[in-house]
């Protein structure tokens, strides 16, 4: 390898200036997102997705590595371990109401709530935790491959020393053990 690195991030007040405005209009549009779903379009999945994309966008702005000691590992396991804790008590509540799992006609059966607020509960609390979490989670190990010591993300093996080897070299063979 060259003595050069090809960094991954370079660094530009136009993007990090036009996020900085941006994010708090996306972010904010996200939460509205998930907590009207059940009135206008949208839901938690849609909000979650927003919210998760804000993330992502702040990540491309001021650096992967940055934004990934900011929220931490346990923060983004936390949120969709939450989400589907969440998920399932919900469902699981049904179940002891004396109905299916998320047969939320149990709610104004006995507690005279309509049912509604059930779905608002699991789009709100769980299905928008998950997949803002698996979005930022997926984003992340995706990004872990690109480093300034692996610009290409395949592992340190530059596209020359594929290149000079030819295709039956045991270098170029892919296992399925890999």
């Amino acid at each position: 390898m060259s003595g050069s690195v090809d960094d991954t991030y370079t660094e530009s007040q136009v993007i990090m200036t036009a996020v900085k405005i941006i994010a708090p209009f996306t972010l904010t549009y996200g939460l509205f997102m998930t907590f009207h779903g059940g009135d206008a379009p949208g839901g938690g999945f849609q909000g979650g997705t927003i919210v998760g994309v804000t993330v992502l966008m702040l990540a491309f702005a001021f650096g992967i590595e940055p934004t990934r000691q900011w929220l931490r590992n346990s923060f983004i396991t936390g949120l969709v371990t939450g989400g589907v804790v969440i998920f399932g008590a919900i469902g699981l509540g049904m179940i002891t109401l004396g109905g299916g799992f998320l047969e939320f006609d149990r709610l104004y059966e006995v507690f005279h709530v309509k049912q509604k607020w059930g779905l608002e509960a699991v789009e709100i609390a769980g299905i928008s935790l998950i997949v803002s979490g698996t979005i930022i989670s997926l984003f992340f190990t995706m990004a872990a491959g690109f480093s300034p010591e692996r610009p290409s993300g395949t592992g340190g093996i530059s596209s020359d020393t594929n290149a000079s080897e030819g295709p039956d070299s045991p270098a170029a063979e892919v296992s399925d053990d890999d």
